[in-house]
């Protein structure tokens, strides 16, 4: 009997690196997974299957964020396969321009400022609207925010940031206005993570250099894998955070001691 059996929890963004994490986690700890994807099938369906050969439940639903009609879209696969919602996690989300690449201020378009917006901001934030009658009293959200809220700038991430920025006061606002049906709203917030988004400067032999200087960040002397965060995610998830809402978590190794 796990900590979270009987429960129905959705990831967005669920099916690779940090949301996967997320998702063979709350799996393992009983509960029912919808893992979110946009595109990548593949990566969903392997998440469901490592779910369930762990002995969990899971099922797949796609929903591009950040256009039009995307959490209709969302809850309407989600709702082909559930009925009610006890968890939700708002992970999906982006960190470069409509290219591909990270721009500061005076790179960056209104389509890549508008673009990181919707699907970091504006996407949870209906999400979570339109959710709010699926979700149960005594639920939980979890937002995925970044350390980059309060820690050493990054001008190349400014718009990612600022998408991030409003997702914090998102979640504590949001935390007040839902406790009267006992419903928790944290924000995790991690450093830099090992995945496969972040594998182009954090792996293979040319990145030693940038894994040592992460390494030295953090007091614990160590990269983060995303197990790291799916573990406090899970804990943010369970009745043992009853009393914990409106908080931004630090999870970044105290790379910001």
């Amino acid at each position: 009997m796990g900590a979270l059996s009987g429960r129905t929890a959705l990831v967005t963004g669920g099916s690779r690196g940090i949301g996967r994490a997320i998702s063979e986690r709350l799996g393992r700890d009983g509960a029912r997974v919808g893992v979110h994807y946009g595109r990548d099938e593949t990566a969903a369906k392997e998440t469901v299957s490592a779910i369930e050969a762990a002995g969990g439940e899971a099922f797949a639903l796609r929903a591009e964020l950040g256009v039009p009609g995307d959490a209709e879209a969302l809850w309407a696969a989600f709702d082909e396969q559930a009925e009610g919602l006890d968890i939700l996690v708002n992970n999906a989300g982006i960190n470069k321009a409509v290219d591909g690449t990270l721009k500061g201020i005076g790179e960056l378009t209104v389509a890549d400022f508008d673009h990181l917006f919707a699907v970091n901001t504006k996407a949870p934030f209906f999400v979570v609207q339109q959710g709010l009658s699926r979700l149960r009293d005594g639920g939980r959200i979890i937002n995925t925010s970044t350390g980059l809220t309060r820690g050493a700038a990054k001008p190349e991430l400014i718009a990612y940031a600022m998408t991030k920025g409003a997702l914090d006061v998102f979640t504590s606002t949001l935390a007040k206005d839902l406790g009267r049906r006992g419903i928790t709203v944290n924000a995790v917030a991690p450093g830099a993570v090992d995945t496969d988004m972040n594998a182009g400067w954090l792996r293979g032999g040319s990145a030693d250099a940038a894994r040592e200087r992460l390494r030295a960040i953090s007091p614990l002397g160590r990269v983060a894998d995303a197990t790291d965060i799916g573990d406090i995610v899970a804990f943010l998830a369970s009745d043992d955070s009853r009393w914990v809402t409106g908080q931004w978590i630090d999870a970044t190794g105290g790379a910001l001691l």
